[in-house]
């Protein structure tokens, strides 16, 4: 599930963003080619409900490395087209709603931070009954 909340996020992002802006999953320090997005799940919790029902707890972390040379600038101008833009993201054919949204600038880096909180019902694959089946057996019924 975690996979396709970042797949919901890197779809926003870009249609915010447009494909101006690299977005990356995977933290490449070789590679990174500014403007970019990086995407992490930060600290996923799985709570029990009832029976097969969990709520999970999904805290993102999106960074965004700016290039220009007023940095702040830049990185408070994303801010605010992150808060419009993740407020809601598609995840298998449904909205998922965004809460918690805040931001922060760290050595002239954004982390912006969005929880994706819901429900999951896991469900068990398992045979309830099997075939049984007795060779040499004749069963008479009548009419």
């Amino acid at each position: 599930m975690i996979n396709k909340i970042v797949d919901g996020i890197s779809e926003k992002i870009n249609e915010a963003f447009g494909d101006g802006k690299e977005i990356y999953t995977e933290m490449k320090n070789q590679d990174l080619k500014e403007p970019c997005f990086f995407i992490m799940c930060v600290n996923p919790i799985d709570t029990q409900v009832l029976g097969n029902r969990y709520f999970r707890n999904n805290l993102f972390c999106i960074q965004y490395f700016p290039e220009s040379n007023e940095p702040k600038a830049e990185c408070n101008q994303v801010l605010e087209t992150l808060f419009l833009a993740l407020e809601y993201i598609t995840v298998e054919r449904g909205l998922v709603r965004g809460t918690k949204m805040h931001g922060e600038t760290v050595d002239s880096i954004l982390n912006f931070f969005v929880n994706y909180d819901m429900f999951v019902h896991k469900v068990e694959d398992s045979t309830l009954m099997g075939e049984l089946s007795q060779p040499n057996v004749n069963v008479n019924v009548k009419g």
